[in-house]
């Protein structure tokens, strides 16, 4: 029982249509794991055990019956600025220390009628880094440690969900992004997380920062939970306009043609590496590859004034008030304060450039299916460190081509680096081509390991 979190979802659905294991024992010896370790890491923001207890015994009841969801009896953790009725959802700010919504966000609502049981709240950077960031302690809850070395960051801003999946505390986790908050984090933890494409997963109940970028999406073992997860909770909802598209069905396992996005490894020869080592495995199973460049365009700052705009929108009373100094990070503080000088013209300009940048990066699916990179091209950052020094550095990563153009990024462990923590590669689909790099993960963690290695932590 230990080691529940770390057996994937269809192994853990079949312990309990068996009645090996029962939802209730499963959500109580991940509580205990998430009070003992998730609180040791930084990764818990609130345990939610009545309501787990609730859920779990309803997953009991409708094991017996015989008419369990797909995810009956699961235990998950959500991010903390997804909205959840009578439990603080504080977006990892002290500002909203007292936020106490009074209804599910939609993602919540989808997975307790799939049978999910809900244990945990899990820490955030506050406000998801609305502002910029410096310090990895920008949060209500504090520094998020990595379970593979707690002097090492977790990532932001899904920093909770990535550690407590990366620990084994919970067999999958919801986080959310903007720029690179699902998929950094997942990849400095060894987990696997899906950005899924806007438009496929709502965003009703969760706390707004750019509403055309934004995007909700799952942390798992595999990118097999990850999309089982993701058929969840897809699909249309009336409380969210944006949401154009329906679930999402698996796509058979085929060879693909896959382009290999040009990356410059100087600096970061190990990671060079261990792509090389992922491509070798994906050339071994017979899909085809081919090098592919990006358009030049300046994605940054495309994105940094899109997203400027869209929080000052979402934020500009909080931002005007004195509530705004009570934020963990000055910079964060600045950060936001600073959205108040940029004239309205540069968002526009930003909006009219992003349709012709989107239209680049989609027009390289013409002739592959999907593309991949590392995602990051460093390990986990020192919990001291610098992170606006380190996104001026050489981090790589491509996470803003999803904001820019809404596609798909699916990252997965791929080793690890010269300090023994863990490296992702990142699988890019176009538009509502999640069942593609949900299969091209699948296939490449099917000959690879990487993901099954687990963290010296006491879970």
């Amino acid at each position: 029982m230990s080691e529940i979190a770390f057996v994937s979802i269809p192994s853990l659905r079949r312990l309990l249509r068996r009645r090996e294991v029962s939802a209730l024992d499963v959500a109580r010896v991940t509580l205990g794991a998430l009070e003992r370790t998730g609180r040791t890491l930084g990764a818990v923001a609130t345990l939610t055990p009545e309501r787990a207890e609730r859920e779990a015994r309803a997953a009991d009841r409708a094991l017996r019956a015989g008419r369990a969801g797909p995810l009956c009896g699961i235990p998950y953790g959500a991010k903390d600025l997804l909205d959840t009725a009578g439990i603080p959802t504080r977006w990892g700010a002290p500002p909203y220390r007292d936020r106490i919504p009074h209804r599910d966000a939609t993602v919540v609502t989808r997975l307790r009628n799939a049978g999910a049981v809900l244990v945990a709240k899990l820490a955030m950077i506050e406000l998801a880094g609305a502002g910029g960031y410096r310090e990895c302690a920008a949060s209500i809850d504090g520094a998020c440690r990595n379970p593979w070395d707690a002097t090492r960051w977790s990532g932001g801003s899904s920093s909770g969900s990535a550690a407590a999946v990366g620990a084994g505390l919970v067999p999958f986790a919801l986080g959310s992004e903007t720029g690179a908050s699902l998929v950094l984090p997942a990849a400095f933890c060894g987990a696997s997380g899906l950005r899924p494409s806007f438009g496929v997963v709502s965003r009703h109940g969760a706390m707004t920062l750019a509403w055309s970028m934004d995007k909700v999406g799952p942390l798992a073992r595999s990118a097999a939970d990850c999309g089982a997860v993701l058929r969840a909770i897809a699909g249309p909802d009336p409380d969210d306009w944006t949401v154009v598209r329906a679930r999402i069905a698996p796509t058979p396992a085929r060879r693909f043609r896959v382009g290999v996005l040009a990356t410059d490894f100087a600096g970061a020869p190990d990671t060079g590496r261990r792509f090389e080592d992922a491509l070798a495995v994906l050339r071994r199973g017979g899909h085809r590859l081919q090098a592919v460049t990006l358009p030049r365009e300046d994605y940054l700052s495309l994105y940094d004034g899109i997203a400027a705009g869209e929080t000052l929108a979402a934020h500009e009373e909080f931002i005007r008030g004195p509530a705004v100094q009570a934020l963990t990070d000055p910079a964060q503080r600045d950060g936001l304060r600073a959205y108040l000088d940029r004239p309205a013209l540069a968002y526009v300009r930003a909006v009219q450039a992003r349709e012709r940048a989107a239209r680049g990066i989609r027009a390289l699916f013409h002739d592959v299916d999907a593309l991949v990179a590392p995602t990051v091209l460093t390990e986990a950052t020192p919990l001291d460190a610098d992170l606006l020094a380190y996104r001026r550095g050489r981090r790589g990563g491509n996470a803003v081509l999803g904001a820019i153009a809404g596609i798909p990024e699916l990252s997965v462990p791929m080793g690890f680096g010269a300090n023994g923590l863990p490296l992702g590669l990142s699988v890019i689909g176009d538009l509502f081509a999640e069942p593609t790099i949900l299969a091209i993960g699948a296939a490449y963690q099917r000959e690879t390991d990487w993901h099954l290695r687990r963290p010296q932590v006491d879970v």
